[in-house]
Formats: structure tokens, C-alpha cells, sequence
């Protein structure tokens, strides 16, 4: 079976061309619906990386690559709210924990949404959030700066660091709690639809049985590098979404094309390094494909402003909410050392 002809690829498809993508520049203005979370929980599309024995898919890497592209370039902000997902699915995976058999059921069925909340432990030596052992369980303080899908979400899997640095990642109620207080809604230049908010946290308690891990941030970091180091299928899917734009423009077919066989070859090579049998060889190389990538989607972006023309400016235009849906990302999950890398590039 050929990516292309996998299920889990066949649904996505039917979800983005049936849902997502006539609704994104509503979607864009008014934000993501419950509607459309449940369409996603109803497509089996969140259990696509969780083990069959837990009711999941165990689709492999390059399903859960194509799946993304899909999604992105159909409705990035609904995109970004599911995504979220798929993490604490492969962190209960493979932990040894209680808190495994207690979750992972329900969230490979999609019965249960989860959001992330430990970006901030990239800040490190920095502590936005403080764990503290206490009571059998752990203490949370501090300041999670961003958090997407409240009010959508079920759980959440937070992280804090400890006085020791050891990161401590924990199962809590993505809801307004003792100790757990949300900021109002963010609003963004971008995805200001995927329900982003932060969380300060004062006493948050959880109990031993809701953690997940306990890692030095030493190996956090290793574990960590992969993820953002590698172009993002996100990218590539806003890219190739513009470019279907331009193909309906005349004048700008010789534009598509040169484009879209660059972008192919980006993303050929980015995904023989997502596969590559050590995740953390050939570092310098994926970190300049990943810049690549933004060119790419950046140019693509732009091109479809232009042909768009005066058009473009409306915020019902599908060019332009691409274009800030490639600027949003541009950041997203960034890293030091990748905007490091980026911004060397650009200066080159």
C-alpha cells in the first residue's frame, strides 16, 4: 500500500475537501468550532499514531506527514488545534506509567482531545514553570505563555522543571481549575482561531498518577532537537495549497511550475532525513532544507497575493490568509538554533 492509498490519507482528504477547506476564511475570522473537532474525532485521524492494541492506527511516519499537509493547507488553524494532539498520544505510548491505561484508550479514539503546554521548557536555563514534589504529587507555578485549543481541548499535557532540571510532564483538566486561570482569547496576526491563550498557574496540585515522565533536560533537549530541526509538513502544505491558487491564473502557470518543482524536491529530500535511521545525523542539513522550505512557502505565499491582485486584500481572500498563515509558521515551534539557522540565511 502506497501512502496515497492509505485510509487514514483517503479520510483527510474527504475532511479537507468536504469541511475544511469551503469553511477556512470563515473559520479564519470567527475561530475553529466544536463542530469541526468533532468531524476530526469522527475521521479516526487522531488515533493515527496511537499503538492498534489502544484502538489506533499505527500509520506510519510518512501517513502522518501526508495527513498533515492535507489538514494545513486546508485550515491551518484547525490543523494546529489537532495536532497538538498526536504528542501526548506518543509520549502515554511509550511510558510504563498508570496514567498510560488511563488515557491512551480514550485518546486514540478520539474520544478525548489533548492540548500541549511544555514549549516553554525550551527556555531553559529560563523557568517559566516551576514543579515541585509535594503530597505524593507534584506542584505547578509559573507562566505557560502559550496554549492552544482551550475551550476545545480535554486535557492537556503540562510540563515543568524542576529545581534539579529534570522536566516533569503531567496529565491535568484543560479547564479553569484551583490553580490553573487562563488569559482571555490572544488575538494574532495569525491563527488567531486555534483558541491560543496562557495559563498562569499558582499551586496547580496533580497527583503522582497523572505523570507521564521524568526526564533531565539534558535528554528533553536530544528528544526535542528532531522535532524542530525538520521541515514542517505544515509548511509544504500551505506552500502547495497556494500554489493550487496560481493554477487557476493564467499568467501564472510558468510561476506554479517552477515553484512546485522546487518544492517537491525540498520536500523529497526533507523527508528522506524525517526517515533517516538516527534522527539526529545530518543536523546542518536539515536545519538548511527547513529555511528552504520557508523560502518556498514564502515565495509561494506571495506569488499568490499577486496574482490575487487588489483582491488579495480582502480578508476573505484565500492568498492572503495563507501568506499569514506561512508567516505564523515561520515561528512555530521555534527553537534558538533554528532561528539561528534561519536568520543566517536570510542574511546570506
Amino acid at each position: 500500500m502506497t501512502t496515497a492509498d492509505h485510509p487514514l490519507v483517503a479520510r483527510a482528504h474527504r475532511l479537507a475537501d468536504d469541511l475544511l477547506a469551503p469553511n477556512a476564511e470563515r473559520v479564519d475570522q470567527e475561530g475553529v468550532p466544536a463542530t469541526h473537532i468533532a468531524a476530526v474525532r469522527r475521521s479516526g485521524l487522531l488515533g493515527l499514531g496511537a499503538p492498534k492494541e489502544y484502538g489506533g492506527a499505527a500509520a506510519p511516519a510518512a501517513v502522518a506527514r501526508e495527513t498533515a499537509e492535507i489538514l494545513a493547507g486546508a485550515c491551518c488553524s484547525t490543523w494546529f488545534v489537532q495536532t497538538q494532539h498526536h504528542t501526548p498520544v506518543k509520549l502515554l505510548a511509550a511510558s510504563d506509567r498508570p496514567v498510560r491505561e488511563r488515557l491512551l484508550p480514550s485518546l486514540a479514539s478520539g474520544e478525548l482531545l489533548a492540548g500541549i503546554a511544555f514549549a516553554h521548557v525550551r527556555a531553559f536555563p529560563r523557568v517559566p514553570v516551576r514543579a515541585v514534589p509535594e503530597r505524593g504529587g507534584w506542584r505547578f507555578d509559573g507562566t505557560v505563555p502559550w496554549y492552544t485549543g482551550w475551550g476545545l481541548n480535554d486535557v492537556m499535557l503540562l510540563a515543568g522543571v524542576t529545581d534539579e532540571a529534570e522536566v516533569v510532564f503531567a496529565f491535568a483538566e484543560a479547564r479553569e481549575q484551583p490553580g490553573l486561570r487562563p488569559s482571555p482569547p490572544m488575538r494574532l496576526a495569525a491563527l488567531t482561531a486555534a483558541r491560543t491563550v496562557s495559563l498562569r498557574l499558582d499551586d496547580l496540585w496533580l497527583p503522582g498518577e497523572a505523570v507521564v515522565q521524568c526526564t533531565p533536560h539534558e535528554r528533553f533537549e536530544v528528544l526535542d532537537r528532531p522535532r524542530n530541526t525538520n521541515a514542517s509538513p505544515a509548511v509544504f502544505g500551505v506552500a502547495y495549497a497556494a500554489l493550487a491558487l496560481l493554477d487557476g491564473v493564467p499568467e501564472a502557470a510558468d510561476t506554479a511550475r517552477a515553484l512546485r518543482g522546487r518544492l517537491d524536491d525540498v520536500r523529497e529530500r526533507a523527508y528522506a532525513l524525517w526517515d533517516h535511521p538516527v534522527p539526529h545525523a545530518h543536523l546542518e542539513e536539515r536545519l538548511a532544507l527547513k529555511t528552504r522550505s520557508f523560502d518556498l512557502m514564502r515565495t509561494a505565499t506571495t506569488a499568490a497575493i499577486v496574482a490575487g491582485g487588489g483582491r488579495s486584500l480582502d480578508l476573505g481572500s484565500r492568498a492572503q490568509r495563507l501568506a499569514r498563515e506561512g508567516m505564523f509558521l515561520l515561528v512555530q515551534g521555534q527553537t534558538a538554533e533554528v532561528r539561528r539557522a534561519h536568520l543566517d540565511h536570510l542574511a546570506d
